[in-house]
Formats: structure tokens, C-alpha cells, sequence
């Protein structure tokens, strides 16, 4: 069992053994928040603050008979001390946690969070609800609000699902252009239904662009700028030049909704055949247009 399946089991444990999901969030989104090296990040959802990762998880130790089948949270039966396993600040942490919320009703863990993490309520259906007038607006503040029009290039190598998702939402992204070949990835939330779903969650559009991808075996053997160069500068020559109605649908595409990123997987953006999709783009468009790269 990994770490971060032991410290959702630890953590219910402390709990009394079940908690409904709303309050398995947010405890945990505390927990992480506490912790040197969170085994979880967030994104702001329907009801604040949550984890896709935490979410799968939850189904995953359902499936290995650690948590009951049910619409809450609930262990099946203790089978041992799971926070023993966890280091002296992890557990400190954990009692931390449950001495100041282990009595707190629903109302007044979602308020705390809301309060002291604003951005996280962003996109809650029930901050208005929950929360007074003065803290609903600073709510309103806490949402990401860019202006004008931008391309964003971000790739995901050494980001989680929620800290991709967290990076197109602040920067305002409304449709992601996913340009690989094939949009299959071991990396948990990546691949192209997964990644689709996540997205359409956080109201962005997701478009594959299949065209415009690079087929793996030609990435090989890619040892250094010159290497990376050559490869581009066919992939110019071919790629992209038979991929042209798919760049010119892409235009149309971000003149209408204002802000788009490019998907790729590499982090640096010169190792990346995205950065010269981001080129045919600009030949379309002023060259003043923002560009974000990462």
C-alpha cells in the first residue's frame, strides 16, 4: 500500500472510523496544508477544496476490502494502528487535526476552510451559502481573473493532476489543445478520457489534436539541443505543414474563446515540438499576443 493510502486510512481512523465525503476533503486538504511533504494537492471544486488523486484512491482501497462500498467514507474493520507507520511529524499532525476539528460540525470545517483558504471556494455552489457577505467577497477576490487574450504552453512532466489543473485555472484557461500523439500517460490523471473528464469538471474544453503530434519512436535518441533542433525543424517542414487546417481551426478556435493552452508532456518548453505549434499559431495571429510558457 503506498503513503499516501495509509495517511487517508490513518486519518479516518482518527475520525471514528467514517466520515461523509465533504468532510474527508476538507480534514485532509488541512492535513496536507500542515505537512512539510503533502501527499495530495487540491483544486477548488463544487464544494471547495478537492482531490482527484484522493477520490481514485478512496475506490482503490474499496477494491482491496479497506473501506466499505458506500457514499461516505468508512472503514470495514480496523486491521492495525495505520498511523503507526507514518513519521513523528505526520503523526503530531494527525492529532493536531483532530484535537482542534474532531468535534466541528460540517458547517463551521467547510466555513474555516472557505475563510482561510479563498481561492479554494472559487467554483463551491454553496460559499454563498455558507459564508457572510464580507467573506463571499473576498471569495469573488480570491478568483483568478486574467484579461485579454493569451496562449498558454504548459507542460505536465512533475506536476500532479490538481497542480495542472490549478495552473490553467489562474491563468483564466478556457480550452486546452492536447498535442501529443498519443494522450496515453502512466502519470494518474493524463491520459485522454481521464484528463478530458478533469477538465470538463473545472469548465474547461478539452480538444485533441492528434495531427499535430510527434510519433513516439522518432523522440529517441535525443541527446542534446542539436538533436531536439533537428527533429523540430522536420516536424515544420511535415508535421505541421500537413497539419494546417487543424492550426488554422485552432485560431478560430482562440479568437473565440480568448485564452487557450497547449498540452504537451515535457516540462521544458525547447524539448517540446509544442513550442513550434505555438509558432504556426503567431503566424496567424498579432505578434503581440501574450504568450505563457512553462
Amino acid at each position: 500500500m503506498q503513503k499516501r493510502q495509509k495517511t487517508l486510512l490513518a486519518l479516518l481512523e482518527s475520525f471514528g472510523g467514517e466520515l461523509s465525503r465533504t468532510n474527508m476533503q476538507k480534514l485532509l486538504f488541512l492535513y496536507c496544508e500542515a505537512t512539510a511533504n503533502p501527499v495530495y494537492e487540491f483544486v477548488p471544486y463544487r464544494f471547495g477544496c478537492f482531490s482527484f488523486h484522493a477520490a481514485s484512491d478512496q475506490g482503490k482501497l474499496q477494491d482491496k476490502g479497506f473501506l466499505d462500498d458506500s457514499k461516505t467514507w468508512r472503514l470495514i474493520e480496523k486491521k492495525g494502528n495505520y498511523a503507526e507507520s507514518m513519521e513523528y511529524a505526520e503523526r503530531q499532525a494527525l492529532w493536531k487535526l483532530k484535537k482542534r476539528f474532531g468535534s466541528m460540525p460540517q458547517k463551521e470545517l467547510v466555513r474555516h476552510v472557505y475563510t482561510s483558504y479563498p481561492y479554494y471556494a472559487t467554483r463551491s455552489e454553496i460559499a454563498e451559502e455558507y459564508l457572510s457577505s464580507e467573506e463571499f467577497a473576498r471569495v469573488t477576490l480570491s478568483k483568478p481573473k486574467a484579461k485579454g487574450m493569451a496562449i498558454s504552453s504548459i507542460g505536465y512532466e512533475g506536476l500532479s493532476l490538481e497542480g495542472y489543473l490549478n495552473k490553467l485555472l489562474r491563468q483564466d484557461v478556457r480550452v486546452v489543445f492536447d498535442v501529443r500523439k498519443n494522450p496515453l500517460s502512466r502519470k494518474f490523471g493524463f491520459s485522454k478520457t481521464a484528463l478530458s473528464n478533469a477538465l470538463d469538471q473545472m469548465g474547461i474544453k478539452y480538444i485533441h489534436v492528434p495531427i499535430l503530434g510527434i510519433v513516439s519512436e522518432k523522440r529517441k535518441e535525443l541527446n542534446c539541443k542539436a538533436d531536439y533542433d533537428s527533429l523540430f525543424d522536420e516536424y515544420e517542414k511535415t508535421t505541421l505543414k500537413a497539419g494546417d487546417n487543424a492550426v488554422l481551426e485552432m485560431v478560430r478556435i482562440f479568437r473565440k474563446e480568448k485564452r487557450i493552452a497547449v498540452l504537451c508532456y515535457e516540462k521544458l518548453p525547447e524539448q517540446c515540438h509544442r513550442t513550434r505549434v505555438l509558432k504556426a499559431l503567431l503566424s496567424n495571429l498579432d505578434k503581440d499576443c501574450p504568450i505563457h510558457t512553462e
